[in-house]
């Protein structure tokens, strides 16, 4: 097994979130780096909490994120979806049975044993340490029951759960990011593998699923360190070889606190719903915990696997900053061309309620480009476009305290003149117009400019304004300067 792979393991039980979604581009980052295998594995045996449409939207989501796997389920809703591989199956619901193959094998080895004790008396332990101000750990009272005393128990229909009988001293773990760490045994306890309906534990089908899959490499969050040394005691009692872990650095908010709904919404389809780019959104979450060894911070996903290494992720926890999140948007939106930047924009502007089969395409597509300065979301497009389309009594009032001044009303009635009288209305147009009235006014730019912009769009800041009027069209114009003059009492 020369060969690096790596495993994504999502649990579908709701929305994928940004700590799920860094998790799968740190590996996915990896194993491109290596030229490795990328594996999806769904571990859905939480019956009760399991959603189908949750699982769907796993596969969704990594293929927005262009995160593809080369090996895992394959959804039967999606044919183009990636092939199942050949060391499955990748749904945990459907190993069942190399599961319990596997925990015969820990019965044989003595490796673990059955505990009866009742959720009441396993409560009382718990209030007895917690007393003593010690974290709840189980004592091993069925640890040395007599076979005798364990077949009568279960004659009288007592189902025993399996427990782990940990070894006692110090289990040492290499991370491939933390370095050497030391565990110790008596603090894990002795934990359970297997409930009382043979349904197996977390760590146990992990560590089941990482061997039978041949994963060289269990890259994940810091918050799975505490299933490390358990995991790492079922490789011995297995006599099987451990992958190399690595523990990836919390990402918390601003306050430095561990990310949650009080720092906002956090999920993929947030970020989709508010017009982010996938192509932004991976680059940030590279920089949530790594940084490139050029220091580049605007990189695709090639330069990103071109570039990664587990030794440039760091330990210090990373912080969440929206802001920088749309600062990079931003960057990424006004890299697109027209075309493509309108196609992107077209669902968030019909969500919004632009009938876009009213006009030509071409039009939407001079539109979005002509505001994508100030676009730092595909969302912003929708507020942004109002300048064309709404009722031009909607002004801000920055615009409305200019249009008070009467030197505005002397300079529109004399832009409304100038353009009634042409028969057609373009960029050199309105350049001829506005060059004429600025002799005819002895006007500069800002003067003139600022109370046409106010007039026509609403605003005092915006689009360049020759583009704006052009899209606006001729009639628009005359229609928005007769209903400005006359709420000013300058018709």
């Amino acid at each position: 097994m020369n060969s690096v792979r790596v495993r994504f393991a999502p649990s579908p039980t709701g929305l994928l979130h940004l700590g799920n979604a860094r998790t799968a581009l740190f590996n996915w980052l990896f194993a491109r780096h290596q030229q490795g295998k990328f594996v999806l594995r769904v571990e859905d045996t939480d019956v009760v909490r399991n959603d189908p449409d949750a699982e769907r939207g796993i596969y969704v989501s990594l293929r927005w994120l262009g995160l593809l796997w080369d090996e895992g389920p394959k959804a039967a809703e999606d044919p183009s979806a990636p092939g199942r591989g050949e060391l499955g199956p990748y749904r945990q619901s459907e190993r069942t049975r190399l599961y319990e193959r596997v925990l015969e094998e820990l019965q044989a080895a003595g490796a673990v044993y059955p505990c009866f004790c009742s959720e009441l008396e396993l409560e009382q332990e718990r209030r007895k340490m917690a007393a003593a101000g010690q974290a709840f750990r189980y004592s091993g009272r069925c640890r040395e029951l007599s076979e005798a005393e364990r077949q009568e128990r279960i004659g009288r229909g007592q189902k025993p759960v399996w427990r782990f009988r940990a070894p006692a001293g110090p289990v040492a773990v290499q991370d491939e990011i933390r370095g050497q760490l030391s565990f110790d045994s008596r603090q894990i306890g002795e934990f359970v593998v297997a409930r009382a309906n043979r349904r197996v534990t977390y760590n146990f089908a992990c560590v089941v699923d990482d061997h039978l899959m041949e994963i060289t490499h269990v890259i994940r969050g810091e918050d799975h360190l505490s299933n490390t040394p358990k995991q790492a005691l079922l490789y011995r009692a297995l006599h099987w070889e451990p992958p190399k872990f690595a523990h990836l650095p919390l990402i918390t908010g601003p306050d430095h606190k561990p990310l949650s709904k009080r720092h906002g919404d956090t999920s993929l389809d947030y970020f989709y719903s508010q017009g982010y780019l996938p192509a932004a959104l991976t680059n940030f979450m590279a920089l949530l915990g790594w940084s490139s060894p050029d220091g580049e911070e605007i990189l695709s996903l090639e330069q990103m696997a071109e570039r990664f290494s587990l030794e440039r992720v760091h330990k210090a926890a990373a912080v969440f900053d929206i802001a920088k999140l749309k600062w990079m948007n931003g960057k990424y939106l006004r890299r697109l061309g027209p075309e493509a930047l309108y196609e992107q924009a077209a669902p968030h502007l019909e969500a919004a309620g632009y009938r876009l089969a009213d006009r030509e395409e071409s039009w939407w597509v001079a539109a979005v480009d002509s505001v994508r300065d100030n676009l730092d979301l595909l969302s912003d497009a929708a507020p942004a476009l109002r300048i064309y389309v709404r009722e031009p009594r909607q002004r801000s009032p920055e615009a409305n305290l200019l249009l008070r001044e009467e030197s505005a009303r002397k300079v529109l009635k004399a832009f409304a003149a100038e353009l009634a009288g042409r028969t057609r209305l373009d960029e050199d147009q309105f350049a001829e117009i506005v060059s004429d009235l600025k002799k005819k006014l002895g006007l500069k730019d800002e003067a003139l400019l600022m109370p046409i912009r106010a007039a026509l769009t609403g605003e005092v800041q915006g689009p360049e304004l020759k583009r704006a009027a052009v899209l606006l069209g001729r009639e628009e114009i005359l229609g928005r300067l007769e209903q400005v003059l006359r709420s000013i009492g300058g018709a």
